[in-house]
């Protein structure tokens, strides 16, 4: 009985959009990336237990690395529970780093996650974009054209 509560718990497809990034940022580029977690991280990520609304990547010597992604505590994790904050390095081929790195140097752009999401083969992977910050006409406009889309909606069209 106590297995069958517990496969319920756990999500079959998880799905974890960062809603605030696209209204904040428009998205050039956009990229799939795997993530080097630690064993009660990809628990906490299959309850669907992630708050990506700061989150950020950086360039260190070595990759890219994913900051203030928060995952939260395992909630049967014993002295062998992770940090819910730290650092997570991204997986990705030497040239998509290499075309990232040049193109972030370039002034206002920066690298955002956008999802986070289980693969078919039980992977966690993130969806990352390279993106620009709108100014605040065009968060206005995004605004009023969902409010005009919504309209059409209710109207039958």
């Amino acid at each position: 009985m106590a297995k069958v509560k517990d496969k319920e718990r756990i999500q079959k497809h998880v799905n974890i959009v960062n809603r605030r990034a696209s209204f904040e940022y428009q998205f050039l580029v956009k990229y799939t990336a795997g993530i080097m977690l630690k064993g009660t991280e990809i628990k906490s990520i299959r309850e669907g237990n992630v708050n990506m609304s700061d989150a950020f990547c950086t360039f260190h010597n070595d990759g890219l690395y994913l900051h203030q992604m928060h995952i939260a505590k395992f909630t049967e994790g014993t002295y062998n529970n992770h940090e819910p904050t730290r650092e997570r390095k991204l997986l990705l081929n030497k040239r998509e780093l290499n075309q990232l790195q040049k193109k972030s140097q370039e002034q206002g752009l920066t690298i955002i996650p956008i999802r986070v999401f289980i693969s078919d083969r039980g992977f966690a992977k993130v969806e990352i974009a390279l993106a620009r910050g709108k100014k605040l006409y065009d968060k206005r406009e995004d605004i009023k054209a969902k409010d005009q889309k919504r309209e059409l909606d209710r109207s039958g069209y």
